[in-house]
């Protein structure tokens, strides 16, 4: 199977500015995504950036980068205008790896294309892991997703869902023991064609509510596959201190 990865790329960021190009172990942070990109099974890795800082940095360790424009709104629209410069067929299948993930296992990356490939009806694939603590099921920056018995997304929510009536009484101490609760983890692989078509939609009313991008596509009848990772994904760097941890798990490691 070939796939492309795209790994979106921002300088901006406003609690960890020129995020991209903090130092790991000697490295620029966008380096080490990459590098995990390129030991999956991808037959072309591209940065896609909108900084010329960026573009100089992938240049100095010979990645293929990609200037998009400033203004996208999400990071599907400036995936879709990757696809677009590089003329990828509609049946192509992209996978979309956070550019703050220095960590991300290149299996996983390997599990969504394969998961999207398997499934030819549907428009996009992405992963999940399960839920063993109650604090992240009601915490609302963790996004929690529904599935059918075939792996067929239902539902993205930073609600707690399902709600568990019998056992969410007001203390909420503990899960219920006959639930499965899921976190939705942000990696996707996209059919082309379906990109194409995203960008054309507008904004939906479940997507304006939650905050959540994925729910235009549910609201628009797209199929979201959604398998548990193969391996534990470690968390990306949104700040100072979760740098500092990835810096600290580098160093033991030797690298």
């Amino acid at each position: 199977m070939s796939f492309t990865v795209v790994i979106p790329s921002r300088y901006g960021s406003s609690r960890l500015p020129g995020k991209p190009l903090v130092q790991i172990a000697g490295k620029p942070m966008v380096q080490r995504v990459y590098q995990q990109a390129k030991q999956s099974n991808a037959g072309r890795v591209v940065i896609a950036t909108d900084d010329q800082r960026i573009v100089s940095a992938a240049d100095g360790f010979a990645a293929e980068v990609m200037m998009t424009s400033p203004e996208h709104d999400s990071g599907t629209d400036r995936l879709q205008e990757v696809v677009t410069q590089l003329q990828l067929d509609d049946d192509h299948i992209v996978v979309n790896v956070q550019g703050d993930e220095p960590l991300i296992p290149p299996a996983v990356i390997n599990q969504v294309a394969n998961k999207l490939l398997q499934n030819p009806q549907a428009g996009i694939a992405t992963l999940v892991e399960k839920i063993t603590d109650i604090e992240t099921v009601f915490n609302p920056n963790a996004v929690k997703v529904t599935m059918d018995t075939n792996g067929k997304a239902l539902y993205f929510s930073r609600a707690p869902i399902p709600w568990s009536r019998d056992s969410f009484d007001g203390s909420n101490e503990q899960l219920p023991a006959d639930v499965n609760y899921y976190r939705h983890i942000g990696i996707y692989a996209y059919r082309v064609s379906f990109l194409h078509q995203f960008v054309s939609w507008p904004s939906s009313s479940l997507e304006v509510t939650e905050k959540l991008e994925q729910l235009r596509a549910l609201e628009n009848g797209v199929t979201i596959m959604a398998s548990e990772a193969c391996e534990a994904i470690p968390a990306g760097i949104d700040t100072e201190q979760d740098l500092q941890a990835v810096r600290a798990l580098f160093d033991q490691d030797g690298h």
